[in-house]
């Protein structure tokens, strides 16, 4: 193309096919204008030439490049004066188009006929945006008629994506506040040697100008597109059909609805319309176009065509990577749940990304920072005022002691503060090439505040800008959610807790252990729950139950199932009849609300377990070869659902080494595992885990973090049977005047056979006091029973009264009696009284040197019974 003035030799321009001509010619000083203009216009709109005139350093109009050939061939001058009388300056001036024929022409006297060849047209359609003047697109067309509808709709399109170029470039309307680190590509003290409207930034921003163009023929649905438009969406020209459905075929999909809005019949009014959508080229690329079009309607007032150019908005939008770690970023906010979550969340999408070298983020509470994350976490990476406050994981100190940091979050606008500003050692520390501080701002009020900072020289660029203030705003609504939800979360769980076992008892010949994890969604209590209770005889029963529901009432009636079945387990009730008390105390509370339950009563001296289920999954069972199963244990109905519920007992034999694993229904089903799928992968866990730690087994069947559904709660006992199991005599005694001295004498002979001899008149007095009371004070069988295990000897007396044994509040040392308790207490190393079926049990424990005991058994009188 020669240049534009007719002299000198052609310089090529940038990738968008214009050409300028030397630096003499008033056309050499590459303004981005020199870029904007379309050199496809001929092809769009039938234009013989289109050039660009934009603001230059005087009063006056300077051209900035053209495409169709040179604009002397036309008769077009290099500038137009702003005061002088033209068609160019005039269009400027009033800001809006001006569409010449010959004719109209006549009247200008710098381009009038005497200038531009006669039958010539001339278009000139003002650029300007938010409000300020770019400059004008002048276009010349080799017909005396001037422009028709379409094509003037088209080149009023293109004018707006030439202003849009413009301004996205920085020149007038462009983006900056008056950094110069707003402008990559020239230092900051480098002079502005062109006119106003571009600086060399906006000229290299505009280096890339692609525009396409189509007409839809809304009756028909049929599209015609030039081969711009169809590269920029990624689609071979020969490969087109016409159709609109293979445009939209390219289109990200959450984008196709707004798409639809234009180029469906009768969704688009008579007008214009301008949006931003993305296609995935065949590369995978996602790729951002900006498409401005114009609905013509027909005579009657109907839309009949829409008229459209697309161009590429790389240079309006954040980079694919950014737009996509912004949507990642509030993809894994939605879902942060915790300050310490979102606090990581927004600093796995910042740092890397801009390349820093420290972050801090710290919720705002009172007039302190409570710092919640800091990246590196080593103290020694930051300040020496930090480090002062570091009293606990993370420092706590005063916004008060950061006085620019106090004025920031005052203003709640995000500042970026170049390398040498004069700040604070608190901040300048943090960022000594360049601090950017983002005030996280929620429900009208700034909650906390992010601090990013680099040790090398940074310049802040316009995406940086816009990935930071997006950020800022995600992070402040997630932070508040998430501040709210910890303190509710804190709450729930400690009564959630309270309501449970604050320890497991030591179990003899078994090893217990029990895990409870709140849901992570939702804040109320649930109602799951389990338990440990040693029963006499050495055994002890394991319960765990869930009721229905998450709230209030749910943890109430989980406390009152737990504190029935605890007391009804103590007073001696077999498994069955357990839960049918329990049962039918949850039906006469006339609550809505019903509760399952699995409860195993085991006899850890021969290994057996009894096992009874409301409603509640099964057990599962690992045996000592490593293998797992489920106990098929009979069930009865939910606790609260029947009144005259049946709970069938199941019998299992436990060996040592065994593991029985019962569990609640969060750990092995949710909304995406199915109950089968889960409670396999349980029974694959329980099998691949070493059960020597039952700690660590309980924690492998959890499993790591992650999102739960419900709560979970899980008991684990591991039987390992008695080396020295207990043995046992028991005397029923008849209420005989001599009943005493019988038991006194079962009593002395047990002793013998044990090779008990040393504190067998301390037993023997404790047996004649507990005999005596029960003989006195009960009605009824009274019963004697014995127990050796290890180095303890159980004296166990049962009688047929539910009254238990009062100590005497005055003592009578004068009188012949009750001072029994006293002296059994006084003897005893432990002593009590628990409730037993139609009963109590009053106990005594005596402290006995180890030892074997013989195998003696001891004599058997007429009247008597042992066993």
């Amino acid at each position: 193309m020669p240049n534009d003035d007719g002299a000198g030799a052609d310089v090529p321009g940038p990738r968008s096919g214009l050409r300028v001509g030397p630096r003499d010619a008033g056309a050499g000083r590459q303004h981005a204008a020199e870029q904007a203009a379309p050199a496809q216009v001929r092809t769009f709109a039938g234009t013989a030439l289109a050039a660009v005139y934009s603001v230059g350093e005087g009063d006056e109009l300077e051209l900035a490049g053209s495409a169709g050939g040179p604009v002397a061939r036309y008769g077009l001058p290099t500038g137009y004066a702003l005061t002088g009388r033209s068609a160019v300056a005039e269009a400027y001036q009033r800001g809006w188009p001006l569409w010449l024929g010959s004719a109209e022409l006549a009247s200008y006297g710098d381009s009038g006929p005497g200038t531009l060849p006669p039958g010539m047209s001339l278009g000139v359609l003002p650029l300007g945006a938010d409000g300020r003047r770019l400059g004008c697109l002048v276009v010349v067309d080799d017909t005396a008629d001037g422009f028709g509808d379409d094509r003037r709709g088209f080149l009023e399109l293109y004018a707006d994506q030439v202003a849009a170029r413009l301004q996205a470039g920085g020149g007038p309307g462009g983006r900056s506040d008056g950094h110069p680190q707003d402008r990559p590509g020239r230092p900051p003290e480098e002079p502005r040697s062109r006119g106003p409207a571009m600086s060399s930034g906006a000229q290299s921003a505009l280096d890339h100008l692609d525009v396409g163009s189509f007409t839809l023929a809304l009756s028909t649905g049929r599209i015609d597109a030039d081969e711009r438009l169809l590269t920029l969406v990624g689609i071979a020209p020969d490969a087109f059909d016409g159709q609109v459905a293979t445009l939209l075929a390219h289109t990200v999909p959450d984008d196709v609805p707004a798409l639809m809005s234009v180029v469906e019949p009768g969704q688009m009014a008579s007008g214009s319309r301008e949006l931003e959508f993305r296609v995935r080229r065949p590369t995978g690329e996602q790729r951002w176009l900006r498409l401005r079009c114009r609905v013509l309607a027909d005579a009657a007032g109907r839309p009949e065509r829409v008229l459209g150019v697309v161009a590429d908005a790389a240079h309006l939008r954040p980079r694919a990577d950014e737009v996509s770690r912004v949507q990642w970023l509030s993809a894994v906010l939605a879902n942060a749940m915790t300050v310490r979550d979102v606090s990581r969340a927004v600093v796995a999408a910042l740092r890397e990304p801009l390349g820093a070298d420290r972050m801090a983020l710290a919720e705002i509470e009172a007039d302190r920072m409570v710092v919640t994350v800091l990246d590196p976490p080593d103290p020694r990476a930051w300040p020496e005022s930090w480090r002062s406050e570091w009293r606990g994981e993370w420092p706590d100190a005063p916004t008060r002691v950061l006085p620019t940091l106090e004025t920031v979050l005052r203003e709640g606008r995000t500042s970026l503060w170049a390398a040498g500003t004069d700040l604070e050692p608190g901040l300048a520390g943090v960022g000594p090439g360049g601090l950017a501080v983002l005030p996280l701002p929620a429900q009208g009020r700034v909650v906390g505040v992010c601090l990013v900072g680099w040790d090398r020289e940074h310049a802040f660029s316009p995406e940086e800008r816009s990935l930071l203030t997006a950020t800022a705003g995600l992070a402040g609504q997630a932070l508040m959610r998430a501040h709210a939800y910890d303190a509710k979360h804190e709450l729930a769980t400690m009564l959630q807790r309270s309501l449970l076992p604050r320890s497991l008892p030591t179990l003899p010949g078994g090893v217990a252990v029990a895990r409870y994890l709140p849901a992570m969604t939702g804040l109320e209590v649930g109602g799951d729950w389990y338990d440990v209770i040693p029963l006499t005889d050495g055994r002890a029963a394991l319960v765990i139950g869930d009721v229905q529901g998450h709230s209030a009432g749910a943890a109430t009636i989980m406390g009152q199932m737990r504190t029935a079945i605890r007391a009804y387990a103590v007073e001696g009730h077999p498994p069955d009849v357990v839960l049918s008390h329990a049962n039918r105390l949850l039906v006469g509370m006339e609550t809505d609300l019903f509760a399952t339950c699995c409860y195993a009563e085991l006899d850890m001296e021969e290994g057996v377990a009894w096992i009874v289920r409301a409603g509640h999954l099964q057990p599962l069972l690992r045996h000592p070869d490593g293998t797992t199963e489920e106990v098929a244990a009979e069930g009865g109905p939910p606790l609260g659902v029947l009144a005259e519920a049946d709970f069938p007992l199941t019998s299992v034999e436990l060996a040592p080494g065994a593991v029985v694993a019962m569990m609640t229904d969060g750990l092995v089903e949710s909304a995406s595992l199915h109950l089968e799928e889960g409670t396999r992968r349980v029974l694959d866990v329980l099998a691949a885990t070493d059960p020597s730690d039952v700690g660590r087994v309980a924690d492998a069947l959890l499993g790591g973090p992650g999102r739960r559904d419900d709560d979970v709660a899980l008991l684990i006992l591991r039987y390992d049977g008695m080396k020295v199991r207990p043995i046992r005599v028991g005397w029923t005694a008849w209420r005989l005047p001599d009943a005493v001295m019988h038991a006194r004498r079962f009593t002395a002979r047990t002793l013998r056979a044990w090779d008990v001899t040393q504190d067998a008149d301390v037993v023997l007095l404790i047996v004649s006091e507990l005999v005596t009371n029960a003989l006195v004070h009960t009605h009824g069988a009274v019963r004697l029973d014995l127990t050796r295990a290890g180095d303890r000897l159980r004296i166990a007396v049962s009688d047929a009264s539910p009254r238990a044994p009062a100590k005497p509040v005055i003592v009578d040392w004068e009188a012949t009696g009750g001072r029994g308790i006293l002296l059994v207490e006084a003897m005893s190393a432990a002593w009590g009284s628990v409730p037993v079926s139609g009963g109590k049990q009053v106990w005594s424990e005596v402290v006995v040197p180890p030892g074997e005991p013989g195998s003696g058994e001891p004599e058997q009188r007429p009247g008597s019974r042992t066993e």
